[in-house]
């Protein structure tokens, strides 16, 4: 279990494919404190920590993964959110994330508005009652909050912190993010869904 709120970005040193896997070796300041089966969110996908190396973890993707997810794009010198676990007693600061994403999703608008900075995000529409507005959302592993939610888009603001702090310095119109929506939203319309049944 995550908050979404994120730690420090890695970089990806090395990548290996083989068969339907990509293992990736990924260099960041906190990957030294990380130990073998630790579950760390990278850009909003929970994966598990294989071997660490001084600065350095190696992680694996498999094939479900990387069909749901921006992983299959991931090249060296990507750059990746990264944040451990949320400790028992700890504050949540942000929400509760699973890093399971949902889908993938398009950044179709980045909008400077002097001083912070807007992006609007398409995803498929078959997700559209989980997007609520004011209500939180999961982008590469950062808690956001959703408005001018539509049936198949919706845009974040983002704090000077946050865009200097994450990879949303980097994305653009026409880039691939990973969703996460908001737990307990997906265990309502599962409810509502079964009592109809």
């Amino acid at each position: 279990m995550f908050t979404g709120i994120v730690e420090t970005v890695g970089v990806v040193r090395e990548l290996v494919i083989k068969g339907s896997n990509r293992t990736f070796w990924i260099s960041s300041p906190i990957s030294s404190s990380f130990k073998v089966d630790q579950s760390i969110s990278h850009n909003g996908v929970c994966l598990t920590v294989e071997e660490t190396r001084g600065d350095l973890h190696r992680v694996t993707a498999i094939d479900e993964t990387l069909k749901k997810t921006s992983l299959g794009a991931w090249k060296s010198g990507t750059l990746v959110n990264l944040e451990r676990c949320l400790a028992v007693g700890d504050r949540l600061d942000g929400h509760f994330v699973q890093g399971h994403v949902d889908t993938a999703a398009s950044c179709i608008a980045r909008v400077e508005k002097e001083g912070s900075w807007e992006f609007d995000i398409q995803f498929p529409a078959r997700f559209a009652e989980l997007v609520i507005e004011k209500g939180s959302i999961c982008i590469d592993g950062i808690s956001l909050t959703a408005f001018n939610a539509g049936k198949d888009r919706f845009t974040v603001a983002i704090i000077p912190y946050t865009f200097e702090h994450t990879t949303m310095k980097n994305v653009a119109a026409g880039d691939t993010v990973n969703l996460e929506f908001d737990m307990i939203g997906k265990y309502i319309l599962r409810k509502i869904a079964m009592s109809g049944a």
